[in-house]
């Protein structure tokens, strides 16, 4: 789960800045770091992609 960060956080090997998003924390980590108001979920975007499309062949 992708998650942004309200607060700063540090660990053994990580630190995370206020407005970080981080797909570090397991599933139950996450919800509880949500539940404490210490991050909260980031909803994914879909990316919409620009094609281009085919040329007209002319005779």
């Amino acid at each position: 789960m992708k998650l942004k960060m309200l607060v700063s956080i540090a660990g053994v090997d990580f630190a995370l800045d206020p407005g970080a998003e981080t797909e570090r924390f397991s599933g139950d980590e996450a919800v509880r770091l949500i539940e404490a108001g210490i991050a909260v979920p980031v909803a994914e975007q879909e990316v919409e992609k620009a094609t281009r499309k085919p040329r007209e062949k002319r005779a």
